[in-house]
């Protein structure tokens, strides 16, 4: 086993290799790797400082930065008339009145399955987007990956770019650290205060609670919420950073279920950049073959993970692609085709590779043309997205079809039934009626089957086999009701409790059960 990962990490053409540690220097030879270098993985944990980086994926995650921060912050602010009855907060979780609003849509607690389906969902898109663009989701929309690019960017309008950061660092505690630093530390305390008090604005009416947090006379849990979304934003994003893609989160090593050979992932390109070397024009002139690759280090100084990815695919790539974009500005410069780095498939990469050694590099970068997408539609992707389309269409359907009236019926357990002093048999039902519209309805209670029996509620003593409740808008009415058999046919029996909306026609129906003393005819 150890020489056959002690190979992997050290064949130069493996598109696997590199199994370093986070941060760790690229393999140079062929040496088997001995128990002192394997254990260097565990030391303490190095600060990575990634540079500025310009080009087309920076842009990409400038763009979803601003649109994600801009959506999480603004949401709550946004109104929706539901009618005088309903909050007027278009996405509201009210954990008071046990809702779930969501523009036009409302869900109940007994709708609670709603909640479950979306969960399911994002987990199956979680598996398609892997399965098609690798970590894409760990690179451009996780919150971590969204706090700590803000995180960075602030840090470097403060301290400079990634060498003045660095020797920030390593300089002792003078008057000017110490100001740069509460600086840095301040704004960040301020956008992670900005997080908490987000979260927060989405369990309550976000103007309102705003107003009570500023005047100090909000509740104890809002304030100890935001304190804890704000402690733990500056604590991860600020500090941790890294360490929590690598350490804290299971996704790194859940995606390689999730990965096969058609998944595009950042690679280096290694076919074309090896041998490397920082004097290729005299290496050229002495006769030696070079690569691509001029050893600038650019890729390692940009990865916000601190890993080399000429080392190979590695746990800690969150495929940002900003060693893309760095690895594109240098090959510019040096006058040599973009793509050393670049978003590949395995398959891609072994035909490439195979190309560069049978008909020469030259052959082989002339046939990059980026990713292969012919292999998008695959058997893994397919199943992913119909799950996916087909819990999506169901949701959408029972939405559809669900209706603005509900009712639930409980018997009464104990007892179960009351023997009256004329033999008749009387049960007792507790029933709840919802009303889910926007405005009071007056609802028809009817009692279907048992032809001989009666009904009343707790609050009118007249006994029919109907009535008319009222129910508040957007509530539940709690209603207690007797039913009655008389003593010649008092037995157990089925039956059914019918709810109508005269205005609309709907109706639902619940089953009941008529408990009585079993009678045995001779």
């Amino acid at each position: 086993m150890a020489t056959l990962i002690d190979t992997i990490r050290n064949d130069p053409r493996s598109p696997r290799r590199g199994l370093q540690g986070v941060g760790a220097e690229p393999v140079r030879s062929a040496e088997p790797v001995n128990d002192r270098e394997l254990r260097s993985d565990y030391e303490a944990r190095r600060h990575i400082f990634p540079s500025r980086v310009h080009g087309a994926f920076r842009r990409i995650k400038w763009t979803l930065v601003a649109l994600l921060l801009g959506i999480y912050w603004g949401t709550p602010w946004i109104r929706w008339d539901r009618g005088p009855a309903a909050p007027d907060q278009a996405v509201l979780l009210d954990l008071a009145r046990r809702r779930f609003y969501f523009f036009g849509i409302e869900i109940w607690p007994q709708e609670f399955y709603y909640v479950a389906g979306l969960l399911i969902m994002a987990a199956l898109g979680l598996f398609l987007v892997t399965s098609v663009a690798g970590r894409a989701w760990c690179g451009y929309a996780c919150p971590q990956t969204v706090w700590t690019d803000l995180f960075i960017a602030v840090e470097r309008l403060v301290e400079g770019d990634r060498n003045a950061r660095a020797k920030l660092d390593a300089s002792p505690w003078t008057l000017t650290k110490i100001r740069k630093r509460l600086t840095l530390w301040s704004l960040w305390l301020v956008i992670a205060a900005a997080t908490g008090g987000a979260w927060v604005f989405y369990f309550a009416d976000a103007p309102t609670l705003l107003v009570d947090l500023v005047s100090g006379t909000a509740a104890p849990v809002a304030y100890t919420t935001v304190a804890l979304l704000a402690a733990t934003t500056f604590w991860l994003a600020g500090f941790m950073r890294e360490q929590v893609c690598t350490y804290m989160c299971p996704w790194p090593r859940i995606q390689g279920a999730m990965l096969d050979e058609h998944s595009l992932i950042v690679t280096y390109n290694d076919w074309r950049g090896e041998p490397r070397s920082r004097h290729a024009k005299k290496a050229i002139a002495a006769g030696r073959d070079v690569g691509d690759c001029v050893d600038c280090n650019a890729c390692v100084a940009a990865c916000p993970m601190g890993i080399d990815i000429r080392n190979g695919q590695q746990l800690e790539c969150i495929t940002c692609a900003l060693c893309i974009d760095a690895c594109n500005r240098i090959m510019e410069k040096v006058g040599k085709p973009r793509g050393l780095v670049s978003y590949s498939t395995l398959a891609d990469y072994e035909r490439h590779a195979q190309t560069a050694a049978t008909l020469g590099r030259d052959t082989a970068r002339a046939e990059q043309r980026g990713p292969s997408i012919s292999k998008v539609l695959r058997p893994r992707t397919i199943l992913y997205f119909g799950l996916w389309a087909t819990i999506g269409v169901a949701m959408l359907v029972a939405l559809a079809a669900r209706g603005e009236i509900g009712m639930t019926v409980l018997h009464d357990r104990a007892p179960l039934f009351t023997t009256l002093s004329d033999g008749s048999v009387r049960n007792g039902y507790e029933l709840k009626l919802v009303n889910k519209a926007g405005e009071p309805r007056s609802l028809a209670l009817a009692i279907q089957g048992l032809p001989d029996a009666t009904m009343w509620t707790a609050e009118n003593g007249e006994r029919t086999r109907s009535a008319v409740v009222d129910v508040p808008p957007d509530s539940v009415r709690d209603l207690r009701v007797f039913v009655l058999r008389p003593a010649a046919n008092a037995a157990p029996a089925d039956f059914a409790f019918v709810l109508t909306d005269p205005r609309s026609n709907e109706t639902v129906v619940e089953d009941a059960r008529f408990e009585a003393k079993e009678v045995t005819r001779k």
